[in-house]
């Protein structure tokens, strides 16, 4: 068998691992902080962005606050 016709399937594999591991940690909340620095550039710039520390701080804060948002 040629290695070309190996790398395209093996390509193709890791591509797929590569998108089922964005969508898990996607899941788990991975991205918020991303998302959220993005959000506060386009919507509010020159606001202080508060660290990533801050941002789950708060985060969890507001869970607690407000457990009507959980099962539990």
């Amino acid at each position: 068998m040629a290695e070309g016709a190996i790398r395209v399937p093996l390509r193709g594999i890791a591509n797929a691992a590569r998108g089922v591991w964005w969508w898990f940690t996607s899941v788990l909340g991975d991205h918020d902080y991303e998302r959220f620095v993005a959000h506060m550039h386009a919507r509010h710039p020159g606001e202080p962005i508060p660290s990533e520390r801050e941002f789950w701080r708060s985060r969890y804060a507001a869970a607690e606050a407000n457990p009507a948002a959980r099962c539990c």
